[in-house]
């Protein structure tokens, strides 16, 4: 495992498109599919990832919260399943999130958004601009601190209000996201 820091994007970055399948339902999400017209939370994510563990019941608390409020929330796993099986889907299904979540098996869309590590958060407002990309609060395995998703939830909660999200944005760190390795 290498800690990687999440590459923070410039604010105002276009979330790309997407088309990739739900491990729950096998459908084909999209963007547009995942989106709340206030905006969309994107996570890079794995299932054995330490750092995952760690916040994924806070995950699912905030999940729940946000529930049902304008702003889409959606997780993705790019990770090479080849090396790390645990990240497969079969597996991802088994995950009780109550939001998508969704394989990327090509790794092109982790690369489009220029995730790093996982966890990975991106914060994107109604018109699909970045208005928060960093970490989910100052808790890491071993340290401590309680989970409380402090800095992502404030953005969130922000952003919902139509207020300006702060830019004093820490990255997130987490296990490096596992890349195939090319052909040669």
């Amino acid at each position: 495992m290498a800690l990687t820091p999440s590459s923070m994007v410039e604010l105002g970055f276009q979330a790309p498109d997407f088309s990739l399948p739900d491990v729950f339902s096998g459908i084909e999400k999209t963007v547009a599919d995942v989106a709340g017209s206030k905006g969309l939370l994107v996570m890079f994510i794995c299932n054995h990832c330490p750092y995952v563990v760690h916040i994924e019941e806070a995950l699912v608390a905030l999940g729940k919260e946000f529930h049902g409020t304008d702003l889409g929330i959606v997780a993705i796993s790019a990770n090479d399943v080849t090396d790390y099986p645990r990240d497969c889907p079969e597996l991802m299904a088994q995950k009780l999130y109550g939001f998508p979540y969704l394989y990327d098996e090509t790794q092109q869309v982790a690369r489009a958004y220029k995730a790093e590590c996982t966890p990975d958060f991106f914060l994107f407002d109604g018109e699909l601009k970045c208005v928060y990309r960093g970490q989910f609060d100052d808790s890491r395995p071993g340290n401590g601190k309680p989970v409380t998703g402090e800095d992502l939830r404030n953005a969130m909660t922000a952003l919902l209000k139509g207020q300006p999200v702060s830019e004093d944005q820490k990255p997130s760190v987490g296990c490096n996201i596992k890349w195939r390795k090319e052909l040669s």
